[in-house]
C-alpha cells in the first residue's frame, strides 16, 4: 500500500521531470546537461553515507536515477 510520503515522491518526480522537458524543449537546457544533472544527482545518492538502511536507500534513489538516463525520460529523443 502506498503511503503519503511515495506520492510525495512520485509527484516530484514527475513535476521534476516535466521541468527538465520543459527547459530542453524551450532550450534552455541541451540534452547532455539535463543528462548531466541526472548523473550529478545519481552520484550523490551512490555517495551518501549513514546507516545500512539510509545507505540502501540511497542506492535505490540512484538506480531509479539510473534507469531515467537509460529510459530517456526526462529528454524528448527522436
Amino acid at each position: 500500500m502506498s503511503t503519503a510520503s511515495e506520492h510525495a515522491g512520485q509527484a516530484a518526480l514527475s513535476i521534476c521531470e516535466a521541468l527538465l522537458l520543459a527547459m530542453n524543449d524551450r532550450g534552455v537546457l541541451p540534452e547532455h546537461e539535463i543528462v548531466g544533472v541526472l548523473r550529478d544527482a545519481a552520484a550523490t545518492h551512490v555517495n551518501a553515507l549513514g546507516t545500512e538502511l539510509e545507505m540502501e536507500r540511497h542506492r535505490a534513489v540512484a538506480e531509479l536515477i539510473n534507469a531515467i538516463i537509460a529510459g530517456g525520460n526526462s529528454v524528448r529523443r527522436p
